[in-house]
């Protein structure tokens, strides 16, 4: 019951921290300084509760049940941007799902193997997940021209969306979101399968 409990927890946890970083596609001066930034802490949260659930239950593929669960969760949670005006395909969620699918291909072709899991999966994770969510944030409506049409009422002046300084803080925010996720997903991976020693 502890178990599929923490399960739960992780995958609340979260969809609430997607909520909270969501507000990179308002572009602003820190927009790439934002994205990758969360682009870190997405690859993170995935990858320990999807560590975890996928050594818990031994099977290939709970990763990507997991990575289902936190996009569920964040979609019905986001729906409420959209009852506050905002179109709904400017409402976007992580790319958690190709991601996870790695981590499960990664188990399964190392025959179950948790230190290859570790390393193997922890890579592909960090490294997958920058790209698939620039890739998912180039498909939707145009942020900063939706960030003007849809002012939120309670965004304080200093967050203002102004016009975005593309490349002023990092010439390219996938790859660096890459290369530090890459990095601290494999901790993190280790992290889900110690949890299972409890």
């Amino acid at each position: 019951c502890t178990h599929y409990l923490f399960i739960v927890v992780v995958a609340v946890n979260s969809t609430l921290l997607t909520i909270n970083a969501g507000d990179y596609i308002f572009y602003t001066d820190w927009a790439w300084t934002s994205y990758t930034v969360f682009s870190i802490s997405q690859t993170l949260m995935l990858v320990v509760g999807a560590t975890y659930y996928l050594t818990f239950t031994g099977v290939p593929g709970t990763a990507t049940y997991y990575a289902l669960i936190m996009t569920v969760y964040t979609w019905v949670a986001k729906g409420a941007w959209f009852a506050l005006g905002y179109p709904y395909d400017f409402i976007v969620t992580p790319v958690w799902l190709p991601s996870a699918m790695l981590l499960d291909l990664a188990y399964w072709a190392t025959k179950k193997n948790k230190h290859s899991l570790i390393l193997f999966g922890g890579v592909l994770v960090g490294m997958s997940l920058p790209l698939f969510n620039m890739v998912n944030l180039i498909t939707v409506a145009d942020p900063l021209e939706t960030a003007f049409k849809y002012p939120r009422p309670t965004l304080p002046p200093y967050m203002t969306p102004i016009e975005p300084q593309v490349g002023k803080f990092y010439n390219s925010p996938v790859a660096l979101g890459a290369g530090a996720g890459s990095v601290l997903s494999v901790t993190f991976a280790a992290l889900g399968c110690k949890l299972n020693t409890w």
